[in-house]
């Protein structure tokens, strides 16, 4: 419940804001680059130095990656019955292939299966940080071009110069000889702006006019953001016969809603940010009642 007051607070406040005009328009572009050469890289060397990588962490990792993969040929059909244009296929894969596993995912889980549990969850944050620095910057570059065809070496550029990108990998390969335990309080500061400077920026951009015509798109992306990727990983783990809680996290935060720094990579690499920041706010608030649902069939089956 602090949670969702929290977004709502965010998020409205960017929109007062830029209905009274006492910010300059541009204002989430600077907010978006704080978030992005800052407070993201923060976020890895919070959590990755302190991940402990076991066998069964496979399975969160597969997962993840597999809804991202999954979500690209399920857009790529849909986006083509529609008739709808590279730019917008991208937008929808931004949207729908990644979860909001953090800032909804952590106190969600906290609340459902309690704290002794984010370990697993952590894994799936940080998986899916890295296929969103990955894969959904693929298609961010190739929806932002206007021929939709991009070379590899752009493509490549493009993603080793993605500050977010190259802090996940500094944490990975430093925590290996430094310890950054001092530097703690410092980066849980950071890492901490990352979502309410987010839903800030999100209502900054906000805007409804017309959003009756892209609710054809926004049910698409949320029927697989909240129902079909939940049910992928429910259907893999019964198949490879994954049991237990790490069963039930990786099924629960696959469950969770679009992710908050899609409206951010959107905004950077000209995507449709009218219809992602539509998304990211319908998908929090049906989020919470699909994750109860989610609750409930996890519960059930392991």
């Amino acid at each position: 419940m602090v949670n969702f007051v929290l977004i709502a607070v965010c998020i409205i406040a960017g929109m007062v804001f830029k209905a009274t005009k006492s910010i300059h328009p541009d204002a989430h572009k600077g907010i978006n680059t704080w978030i992005l050469y800052l407070a993201l890289p923060a976020v890895s060397f919070k959590y990755l130095p302190k991940v402990k990588w076991t066998t069964e962490m496979l399975f969160p990792i597969a997962a993840t990656f597999l809804i991202a993969v999954f979500c690209f040929f399920f857009m790529m059909f849909y986006s083509k019955s529609k008739g709808y244009s590279r730019r917008s296929r991208s937008t929808l894969e931004l949207t729908s292939g990644y979860s909001n596993t953090s800032f909804i995912g952590f106190p969600l889980i906290s609340a459902f299966y309690g704290e002794g549990l984010l370990s697993i969850a952590i894994i799936c944050d940080q998986t899916m940080f890295l296929a969103l620095s990955t894969l959904g910057i693929i298609a961010a570059v190739k929806g932002g071009s206007r021929s939709g065809k991009v070379s590899a070496v752009f493509i490549l550029k493009r993603l080793v110069t993605f500050p977010p990108l190259i802090g996940c990998v500094a944490a990975l390969v430093l925590s290996q000889f430094i310890d950054f335990s001092a530097a703690e309080p410092f980066f849980d500061k950071l890492a901490a702006t990352v979502s309410p400077l987010a839903l800030f920026s999100v209502g900054l951009q906000l805007k409804f006019n017309g959003w009756k015509k892209l609710i054809p798109q926004m049910s698409a992306s949320m029927l697989y953001k909240l129902i079909l990727a939940p049910a992928i990983v429910l259907g893999l783990a019964l198949l490879l016969n994954v049991k237990g809680d790490v069963a039930k996290i990786t099924v629960f935060e696959a469950a969770m809603p679009t992710v908050v720094t899609s409206s951010i990579i959107a905004e950077q690499f000209r995507l449709n940010t009218k219809l992602t920041n539509l998304i990211i706010g319908f998908s929090i608030i049906v989020g919470f009642l699909t994750s109860a649902v989610w609750y409930q069939i996890t519960e059930y089956f392991f």
